[in-house]
């Protein structure tokens, strides 16, 4: 398995420099500390937390026979594999409803005023809905696993138990701001998707302004754009998965370097 390196700012990581491209916004390379960041979003409850974790006594490690990190490695795999699966299966076998079938009519035919299924097609809702619902996939999927993970390296000696302890708390504590700032990548992505649509048909109103034979919607609908929004956010979701398996690769890293 391909191993990424993980000492990427948050700034630098792959989906925010993705999202940058895409609603051509500049990325500062200036950027706070992680400590300063992080005590931004520490709540003075968090930091007690927190310190208590750092400082308190790292738990007795229990002794168990294991062999190395080749089961968590196998189950990381195996998890990381279906996540990405159902990500790049979706974008391929669930086109937009119908637009691929929308076809122009014949110049002698009009074209059936259908305004709901049009909409329908154009709308990106569908796309919004499909978004949440790979988020949380991802979050049901790592989630227990990260969990395990913890408590493997906790059986495994007090210095790993100590680093699982600081990880749980972690997750705690940033989970809600983690969740809320992934949760506006949809919201970016629908502006994206609309500059698209809107570009395509100024495209089509400069290149046959008397063309009448597709309503505006149906222009929209039937036209390639649709697949470059697809293959971006397949890009997007795939960048996110890899942001939020960063904690989990941490602690596999913790298991496989430590006899």
């Amino acid at each position: 398995m391909t191993r990424r390196s993980l000492h990427t700012g948050f700034t630098g990581s792959p989906l925010v420099r993705l999202l940058a491209r895409l609603t051509d916004v500049d990325v500062p390379d200036a950027k706070p500390a992680f400590a300063e960041r992080l005590s931004q979003w520490l709540s003075w409850t968090d930091a007690i937390s927190l310190s208590a974790a750092l400082n308190g006594p790292a738990a007795m490690a229990q002794p168990v026979a294991r062999a190395g990190a080749s089961t968590e490695e196998g189950e990381f795999a195996r998890m990381r594999s279906a996540l990405v699966n159902a990500v790049t299966e979706d974008s391929t076998s669930a086109p937009d409803q119908g637009w691929k079938s929308r076809r122009a009519p014949a110049r002698d035919t009009p074209p059936p005023m259908d305004t709901t299924a049009a909409d329908t097609t154009i709308s990106f809702t569908p796309h919004r809905s499909r978004y949440f619902a790979k988020q949380q996939a991802m979050e049901l999927g790592i989630g227990p696993l990260r969990t395990r993970l913890r408590a493997a390296l906790t059986a495994r000696s007090p210095a790993l138990a100590q680093l699982a302890a600081v990880d749980a708390v972690m997750e705690q504590v940033l989970g809600e701001q983690e969740r809320s700032l992934l949760s506006t990548v949809p919201v970016l992505l629908e502006k994206h998707f609309e500059r698209l649509r809107q570009a395509h048909l100024a495209t089509l109103a400069a290149i046959e302004p008397d063309n009448d034979a597709q309503t505006p919607a149906e222009a929209a609908t039937a036209a390639p754009w649709l697949d470059e929004f697809r293959r971006d956010m397949q890009s997007m979701l795939l960048a996110e998965l890899d942001l939020r398996l960063q904690p989990v690769e941490g602690l596999l890293e913790a298991l496989r370097t430590t006899p």
